[in-house]
C-alpha cells in the first residue's frame, strides 16, 4: 500500500474516453502485444485503465485507448486474455469491476461491477482454471472469492474470510491488512499474504465450488514487523518468493503442496542503506534466471538477484534506479527484453532493456507519460 493513503469514496464508473496520443508514436503491429495500465484517479491526473501496443524489438509503446475507472489500482487477466479485472480502490464501499478486452482494437468494455464486502480492495488474481476470482481489501483485512462466467460476468461472492491479530508495527499492523490473493500454480491452494498479522494465510480452494477451507497448518508465520506484500512462484512451482513490504526483504521458500519451508531471506536494499523502506512488488525473469523487486520509500529503486535454479536461492547483482518516484508496480514484457517500472508519484512509467546474459537493467531513454501508474499488466 501506499505509505499515505488518500482515496475517494464513490462506486466504480466506466465509460470509454476519447483516444490519448502519445508524443513520438511509431506505427504499431498485430504482432504487438497489448500493455495495460492500471492507475489511482484520486490525484485527478489519469482517468482509469489505458492500453497501448508494445513494440517488443524497439520498447516503443502507442496508445490504443482507455477506459474510465475509479481507481483501478490492480489488475489480472483472464487465463482466455478476454477478460480484465480491476479492483476499485476506494476509502468507501470497494469494488471489483470485470471488462471485456477486444484484441481486434484493444477496447475495454464494463461487464459488471460487484462490491467487496470491505474498504480498499488492492489486489484480484483469477484462478488458473479461469472460474473463480479472489480479491484482497487492504483497509478491513478481509477477503472474497467469487465465480466468473464464460464472459467475465463476476456473480456473487461465494466465500468471504475475515483476518484476525496485528503486528508489532503499532502504525501500520494496528489491525489486519489483507494485501494479496495468490492462488498457487496448480490453482487448489489459495494464499493470502496479511501485512498487518505478519502471516500468510492457507487454504485449500475448491476448484468446482470456490469455497475456502483452512489447510494445516492454516497459516505461514512471517518475521515479525516485516509486512508481507506479494509473491511469486517460479515455473516448476517448488519455489515462492516474498517481498515484504516494511523489513524490505525477499523471503525464498521451498514449496510442495501448500507447505511452505524458509530456504533464505535476503534484503532488496544495500547493506549501508539508512533512507526510508517500502518495498512493493516482486517478479521472476521470464527465463527464471533473475528476480527483482522493487522499492519505494527513499530507495526508489529495483533491487536484481541471481538465481539458483536448484536451491532457489538467490545472490544480489546489483540495484537499478528507476529514474522516478515510488515504483509500485513493474512488469517484464512477454518476450523477456523490457521491464517497464510504474513511478507511481512520478508520473511515468520508465521503460528498461534486459540484459538477458547479465540481468541488469538499462534505461532506454523511452517513458510512458501517464498519472499515478500502479500496476503493469499484459495481453499478448
Amino acid at each position: 500500500m501506499k505509505t499515505t493513503l488518500v482515496y475517494i469514496s464513490m462506486l466504480a464508473t466506466l465509460a470509454l474516453l476519447p483516444f490519448a496520443p502519445l508524443h513520438a508514436q511509431k506505427a504499431s503491429s498485430a504482432a504487438d502485444p497489448y500493455l495495460l495500465l492500471g492507475t489511482y484517479t484520486n490525484s485527478g491526473k489519469s482517468k482509469g485503465i489505458y492500453v497501448y501496443r508494445f513494440n517488443t524489438s524497439t520498447g516503443e509503446a502507442t496508445a490504443v485507448n482507455n477506459i474510465a475507472a475509479s481507481n483501478p489500482s490492480f489488475l489480472a487477466i483472464s487465463p482466455d486474455k478476454k477478460s480484465v479485472y480491476a479492483v476499485n480502490e476506494n476509502n468507501g464501499p470497494g469494488t471489483v469491476t470485470a471488462l471485456s478486452f477486444d484484441k481486434k482494437n484493444g477496447s475495454l468494455s464494463q461487464v459488471n461491477s460487484q462490491p467487496t464486502a470491505g474498504q480498499s480492495p488492492c489486489y484480484v488474481a483469477v484462478n488458473p482454471n479461469g472460474k473463480f476470482i479472489a480479491v484482497a481489501n487492504y483497509y478491513t483485512g478481509n477477503y472474497l472469492v467469487y465465480p466468473v462466467d464464460k464472459t467475465g460476468k463476476i456473480g456473487n461472492a461465494v466465500d468471504i474470510k475475515q483476518d484476525e491479530g496485528k503486528g508489532p508495527n503499532a502504525q501500520r499492523q494496528e489491525k489486519p491488512h489483507a494485501h494479496a490473493t495468490i492462488f498457487s500454480p496448480d490453482g487448489k491452494y489459495l494464499f493470502v499474504n496479511d501485512l498487518g498479522t505478519d502471516q500468510i494465510m492457507v487454504y485449500h480452494f475448491n476448484t468446482s465450488t470456490g469455497n475456502l477451507t483452512p489447510a494445516q497448518p492454516s497459516f505461514v508465520k512471517v518475521k515479525p514487523g516485516s509486512g508481507p506484500r506479494h509473491m511469486t512462484f517460479d515455473a516448476s512451482g517448488k519455489f515462492a518468493y516474498l517481498i515484504a513490504e516494511l523489513s524490505g526483504e525477499v523471503t525464498v521458500y521451498a514449496y510442495h503442496n501448500g507447505q511452505f519451508k524458509i530456504v533464505q531471506t535476503i534484503s532488496s536494499h544495500p547493506a549501508d542503506y539508512k533512507g526510508t523502506i517500502g518495498s512493493a512488488d516482486i517478479h521472476l525473469s521470464p527465463d527464471g534466471r533473475f528476480l527483482y523487486a522493487s522499492n519505494r520509500g527513499d530507495a526508489n529503486s529495483i533491487a536484481i538477484f541471481k538465481r539458483d535454479n536448484t536451491t532457489g536461492e538467490l545472490t544480489n547483482i546489483g540495484f537499478q534506479s528507476t529514474l522516478g518516484i515510488t515504483p509500485r508496480n513493474f512488469n517484464f514484457d512477454p518476450s523477456g527484453n523490457f521491464l517497464l517500472a510504474a513511478n507511481q508519484n512520478s508520473d511515468d512509467v520508465v521503460i528498461f532493456q534486459v540484459n538477458k546474459n547479465t540481468g541488469l537493467l538499462t534505461d532506454t531513454g523511452k517513458r510512458i507519460q501517464v498519472g499515478s501508474p500502479v500496476c503493469v499488466q499484459w495481453i499478448p
